[in-house]
């Protein structure tokens, strides 16, 4: 399943019993934060969020070698930027719990 924006602003209207309509303009703005904080990094950053995880900005690498699996053709890669997320302990420890067999069907 395939959650949207629209589907968080939801959760947390029921949750706060405030209208959709007030919470959709601060949800868009923690979301644009983080999301600026990212596209300014310089080149690197950290985003700390406690009981959810890490977004990190990192730098790659340049591949002088790299190869284009669909041509085989070597190409140049040079070195750029990628996102992270590390999940936190109390994320990752509930991911990590056995999925019972019924849920494992429906899937």
């Amino acid at each position: 399943m395939t959650y949207t924006k629209r589907d968080i602003v939801r959760r947390i209207s029921e949750k706060k019993n405030v209208p959709m309509v007030q919470v959709e303009p601060w949800v868009d703005a923690v979301i644009e934060s983080i999301r600026d904080t990212m596209m300014e990094a310089n080149p690197t950053c950290r985003i700390e969020i406690r009981d959810f995880g890490v977004f990190e900005v990192k730098v790659t690498k340049a591949k002088p070698k790299a190869r284009n699996p669909k041509t085989n053709e070597v190409i140049y890669v040079p070195e750029h930027r990628k996102t992270h997320f590390k999940p936190s302990k109390l994320l990752k420890e509930f991911l990590r719990q056995p999925l019972e067999k019924e849920e494992v069907e429906e899937a």
